[in-house]
């Protein structure tokens, strides 16, 4: 699977971005998908997630209730809509697929995009 991140920008405090992510190669058949974020100097983290078997959404506690994850299977694409941004959202985001369980470590992540710069201004 090949990914293609890109949506990333400069937004103020309390704006809103969405970023895409198109695989190609395969679709996401079978595969967990996530969003990870990594600010300068600080180790890559889980922002969400979204199980294959049922659709359901994990989230980081620092986003919760203002980023929502989504995928569209026809389009083999994936969203991570992010509203209400605050500064310390600014990192280079990436997706990430896997075919095992959806987990939070980024090392067991089998597949990654090249990564979107997201920068919130104060």
């Amino acid at each position: 699977v090949q990914l293609q991140a890109y949506g990333g920008g400069l937004v103020q405090a309390g704006g809103s971005l969405r970023l895409s992510c198109v695989a190609s190669g395969r679709t996401f058949s079978s595969h967990n998908i996530a969003w990870f974020r990594q600010a300068p100097g600080k180790e890559r983290e889980f922002v969400a997630g979204i199980t294959w078997s049922d659709g359901s959404t994990y989230y980081a506690d620092s986003v919760k209730g203002r980023f929502t994850i989504s995928e569209d299977n026809a389009k083999n694409t994936m969203y991570l809509q992010m509203n209400n941004l605050k500064p310390e959202d600014t990192a280079v985001y990436y997706c990430a697929t896997r075919l095992g369980p959806l987990v939070f470590a980024p090392r067991a992540y089998n597949y990654w995009g090249q990564g979107t710069q997201v920068t919130v201004s104060s």
